[in-house]
């Protein structure tokens, strides 16, 4: 079973950093070479403990959804989501925000199982888990560039 662990430095308070990853609006658009987009559950503002999302999105030029749920967050430090239906055997994904001098730093934990067992672990080798890092890495660093641009504005009201 794989497990992807990415970590971003971001120059922006953890309230933040927080709070975009959970942004169902920010996260459509860090993932828009994928034209990824929410079509069930909450579509729209900050997920909350509890809520789950259905994506869809386009991948190796195939449509598919997913349905991820939170099952855990602690405020403004981890959350937790987990695929309930999808593509995937399973997937964990657990993000973290640090507090740092001069910033957050934001860990991406990502564990999944592809279905069809010996099949998938060779697909899992020859090519899906450098796509499924590679997608991480892109999206973080979207985050990063959007709490950038956010961190002037939340300055003010922390």
């Amino acid at each position: 079973m794989p497990i992807i662990k990415h970590k971003q430095f971001i120059q922006a308070p953890v309230i933040v950093c927080f709070d975009l990853a959970r942004n169902v609006d920010i996260h459509t658009k860090t993932t828009a070479k994928t034209k990824e987009k929410a079509v069930g559950g909450v579509t729209q503002g900050l997920l909350e403990e509890g809520d789950t999302v259905t994506w869809e999105a386009t991948h190796f030029g195939i449509k598919q959804r997913l349905t991820a749920k939170v099952t855990y967050m602690e405020k403004p430090t981890v959350f937790v989501d987990i695929m309930v239906k999808g593509a995937f055997s399973s997937f964990t994904h657990i993000h973290q925000f640090l507090e740092e001098k001069g910033g957050t730093l934001m860990i991406d934990t990502f564990e999944y199982k592809s279905p069809f067992g010996p099949i998938g672990m060779i697909t899992d080798k020859l090519f899906l888990e450098k796509y499924m890092t590679d997608f991480i890495k892109v999206s973080c660093k979207r985050t990063k560039k959007d709490c950038r641009k956010c961190k002037i504005v939340f300055s003010f009201q922390l």
